[in-house]
């Protein structure tokens, strides 16, 4: 039976929306990125940043949202209903307007035929949390998943897994990369520059009304996801292959280098936004929608591969992540990574350099790829010097390549979890 929400065509409170969006997520395991453009359209474009907002509060904070409600509740509610408890309480706890965010989701259960007689229940809950609210700080940090904590901690240790929950549950910061000069443009928006280059912005609000979007002056991408362009460095006018191109952060970096781009990538409608984004930016880059293991063109100078993968580096911003995986499709990614390194060597010329990044934790898709490479191909070496950028610890790189933890720099708000490497084809 589908899933009751707000009705279609209606602009609602976003509380609303959030409430539904956590459905998707939690109950049918729907990717946000799947859900949001339906579900936003319901909302006014000026609440919209705030819906996400409201989401992500949620998702992060929900185990301890459980461990508030789990007193009060003598039986396990209905799924939205406890969804709405979850979201009252995430707010109510993290300093929202207590009144306010009661009478709103006392109201949302109310509306629907299927909650409106445990309206009462939320009522009293709620309030009851709101005279609790001290023991919020002191409930544990919420943990990864055990499909993902579990080899996380046979790979790097407890604490290490534990310093990256501690990070997962903050949310993060908006990071820009400049097309011109960076500097100025953190004194411009009232931003850090970071020890990579990335612009930091704190609570930055809606990203399109922020100063120099529309006059394309930068474009929002991870400190962490704007290292591999920098870690290929093309010369001016050099042909370089972006291989799974798509949202185009990274093309439109090597477009500004002053590289000659091809942007590649098999969704049509995810090329869409790179061509929306070189066009805002002012930057050109040859777009072609394809199956990278099928591309055939001449020899590049320069590739640069972000690898399809498991995104388990980015559950920082994406905390719908652990709820909408359970690890029994990742083998298929590992084989893949694999024949689309062994394309994206053989589309190589002699000489040229080959960046591999995937915004993965797991040493599946990092270490051991490159090990296996190296394995499969006596003509390509790696090249770890190249990874030896400004802002870079010399401790983040190891034998096979550098290794980011979403925990680095966490006095500065962290990074997205990403390996990198380079190798050299000879």
């Amino acid at each position: 039976m589908k899933r009751k929400g707000v009705p279609m065509g209606k602009v609602v409170d976003p509380r609303h929306i959030a409430v539904d969006l956590l459905g998707d997520v939690l109950d049918e395991h729907r990717l946000l990125s799947e859900a949001l453009p339906k579900r936003l359209a319901k909302v006014a474009p000026e609440d919209r940043a705030r819906t996400q907002r409201l989401t992500l509060l949620a998702l992060r904070n929900m185990d301890r949202a459980d461990r508030m409600l789990g007193p009060h509740l003598k039986k396990r509610p209905s799924a939205r209903v406890l969804n709405i408890l979850r979201l009252g309480v995430a707010e109510i706890c993290t300093g929202g307007a207590a009144h306010g965010i009661v009478n709103s989701l006392v109201a949302l259960t109310r509306a629907n035929r299927q909650t409106e007689r445990q309206s009462g229940l939320v009522n009293a809950i709620l309030r009851k949390v709101t005279e609790e609210t001290a023991k919020w700080d002191g409930l544990p940090i919420p943990r990864l998943p055990k499909w993902l904590r579990k080899p996380l901690i046979a790979d790097y240790g407890k604490a290490r897994v534990e310093a990256m929950e501690a990070v997962q549950v903050l949310a993060p910061p908006l990071d820009l990369t400049a097309k011109g000069d960076a500097e100025e443009l953190a004194k411009r928006l009232g931003g850090t520059l970071l020890p990579t280059g990335s612009v930091r912005l704190q609570d930055a609000g809606q990203v399109t009304g922020l100063a120099g979007y529309d006059a394309g002056d930068w474009w929002v991408q991870d400190a962490s996801a704007a290292l591999p362009a920098k870690v290929l460095t093309p010369v001016s006018g050099a042909r370089v292959l972006d291989m799974c191109a798509a949202p185009g952060g990274k093309t439109m970096q090597l477009a500004a280098m002053g590289a000659n781009v091809t942007a590649l990538d098999v969704s049509e409608v995810r090329m869409k936004r790179v061509a929306e984004n070189l066009s805002r930016t002012g930057l050109k880059a040859e777009l072609v929608v394809g199956d990278a293991l099928e591309f055939d063109e001449p020899q590049f100078d320069s590739i640069l591969l972000d690898a399809p993968c498991t995104a388990t580096g980015t559950i920082r911003r994406h905390p719908d992540l652990p709820h909408t995986k359970d690890g029994s499709d990742f083998p298929g990614l590992f084989e893949l990574q694999e024949y689309m390194i062994d394309r994206a060597i053989g589309l190589l010329k002699p000489g040229g350099r080959l960046v591999f990044c995937t915004c993965s934790l797991l040493i599946d898709e990092g270490e051991e790829q490159v090990r296996d490479a190296l394995g499969r191909h006596a003509n390509v070496q790696l090249d770890l010097d190249a990874l030896r950028l400004p802002g870079v610890d010399g401790s983040w790189i190891g034998p096979e390549g550098l290794r980011i933890f979403p925990h680095f720099n966490a006095d500065l708000g962290g990074m997205d979890g990403f390996f990198i490497t380079a190798f050299r084809k000879t």
